[in-house]
Parts: structure tokens; C-alpha cells; sequence
């Protein structure tokens, strides 16, 4: 279990640490989210090229895939559009939508069992990230993008769930981001940016560290029971705070700290439920 645990910490330190190196690239003029989303996927699939059999490359036939790509490009270019102007820390929480959105679609689409309880800590959620994105009150209406992208991730994750038994996860892992990549070439050829070390750096810091952070995220849900280990999901958000923090000087007002301790809150509770 402690093994699992230093996975996890590990894992949910990089993904934020990969969504870091898009935005300081966005942010500063150098890249758009379109190259930022793009070279992801791109670098990405080379990554993991080698380490996947041909017959992966099967389930490239599967429409399903193709859709579950169209989610997962959904989700990482509207992030990194929000990350562009926005906090990292609002980002994440708004973001923090997807596991409601999962829940709501998996109870009606792969009719999974849900309970009143559950059911009402999801709505707490996603009253958390009402307080976050605030539409209307002062919230920034980019903060929408953050939303959109957690409802991409929310629907992504609902489909892992109803494609697990085509492959294992690193056959579709490749498959989802080749075709990604496919999707979204030509935006990113169109927005290239001039390539300096730095660029470079960043641009594979950007997709290593989130492709690696979802890898280990996967090994360490192979040895320990999900329910077990998904309240360390929510260590994300601490992570996106620290890191926003250290690169910007950026920590949340008063009211997206409310909003933050109510998703967390929320999203343990239902956590620790299914355990």
C-alpha cells in the first residue's frame, strides 16, 4: 500500500507539473494552446511507441476510439486554453467537475449503482465549483473553458470505463493519443512557434510529465483497489496551488479557497463511500 501511496503522490504531482510547463508557454506568448495541445499528443505517441505490441493498432477500426480521441482532445486544449490567462489553481478546480460528470454518465449511460448520499456530494462538488468559476459575480468567463474541459475528462473517463476490455491501458493509451494527434496536427502545424532550447524544453516537459504522470497513475491503480486509492486524486489540487504558486506568486481568493475545500471535501466523501 505504501508503495501505491508514493505512486499516487508521485503521479499527481507530475500531471499538474505537465499542465505548468503548457502554461508558462501559452501565458507567455510563445506558444498557443492549439501547439501546446497538439505537441502533447504528438510527443506523447512517440513516447510510447516502443513499448506497445502492433496489435494495438486493431482498434484503430473501433469508432469508439475515435470518439473517446475527440473527448480527450476536447479536454487538454480547453485546459490549456483556460491555463493560458487563468490561475492553476481555479483552473484545477474547475476542471474538478469531471468525476461528477463521470458519476451522472456512468449511472445513466453504463447503469452503475449510485446512492442518495454519493448523489448528494456530488451536487455539494459541484456547488464548489460554482463558487470557483462564479458566472456572473466575478468570475472569469475563461474559467469556462476549465469547465468544458472537465466535462470532456468526465465523459473520457466514463468511456475508459466501457472500452477497458479492448486493450490494456497502454494499447489504448497509444491508440487514443495517435489519434489525437491526427485530430489535432494540422492546428498545431499552423501555430508553430519559433523552436528554441527553451521552447523545446518546455514543449517536452509538457507532454513527459503528463503522459508519464498518467502511466503511474495507471501501475498504481494495478496494485492497490481504486476506492482505496482515489482520495489522493483530489491531491492535484494541492499541487496546482503549490505550483501556481511557485511559478507566479499566484494563491486563490477567499472564495475559490471555500470552493476548493468544498470539492475536496465532497469528492472524499464520496470516495471513502465506495470503499
Amino acid at each position: 500500500m505504501l508503495q501505491a501511496v508514493i505512486l499516487m503522490f508521485v503521479a499527481m504531482s507530475m500531471i499538474p507539473a505537465g499542465d505548468l510547463c503548457g502554461k508558462l508557454l501559452t501565458s507567455s506568448g510563445i506558444a498557443t494552446p492549439g501547439f501546446v495541445a497538439s505537441s502533447r499528443f504528438v510527443v506523447g505517441s512517440a513516447l510510447l511507441l516502443p513499448f506497445v505490441p502492433p496489435r494495438a493498432y486493431a482498434l484503430l477500426k473501433d469508432w469508439r476510439m475515435w470518439l473517446r480521441a475527440l473527448l480527450l482532445v476536447g479536454g487538454i486544449f480547453s485546459i490549456q486554453t483556460a491555463l493560458q490567462t487563468e490561475p492553476m489553481a481555479d483552473v484545477f478546480a474547475a476542471f474538478f467537475i469531471g468525476p461528477i460528470i463521470s458519476y451522472i454518465l456512468s449511472a445513466l449511460l453504463l447503469r452503475e449503482s449510485t446512492t442518495w448520499l454519493r448523489s448528494l456530494l456530488m451536487a455539494v462538488g459541484f456547488a464548489g465549483v460554482i463558487l470557483v468559476v462564479r458566472p456572473g459575480f466575478g468570475g472569469s468567463i475563461n474559467l469556462l473553458w476549465a469547465v468544458f474541459a472537465g466535462c470532456s475528462y468526465g465523459a473520457f473517463l466514463t468511456t475508459g470505463r466501457w472500452l477497458a476490455h479492448l486493450g490494456s491501458p497502454l494499447e489504448l493509451s497509444l491508440i487514443q493519443l495517435l489519434l489525437a494527434a491526427v485530430f489535432m496536427l494540422p492546428l498545431g502545424l499552423a501555430n508553430m512557434p519559433d523552436l528554441t532550447l527553451n521552447t523545446a524544453a518546455l514543449t517536452v516537459g509538457s507532454a513527459a510529465f503528463s503522459m508519464l504522470g498518467n502511466l503511474i497513475l495507471l501501475f498504481a491503480y494495478s496494485k492497490v483497489a481504486a476506492t482505496k486509492l482515489a482520495p489522493m486524486v483530489y491531491f492535484q489540487l494541492i499541487a496546482a496551488v503549490s505550483l501556481g504558486w511557485a511559478a507566479f506568486g499566484q494563491l486563490p481568493d477567499f472564495l475559490t479557497w471555500i470552493g476548493l475545500a468544498v470539492v475536496v471535501s465532497a469528492g472524499l466523501g464520496s470516495a471513502l463511500l465506495r470503499r
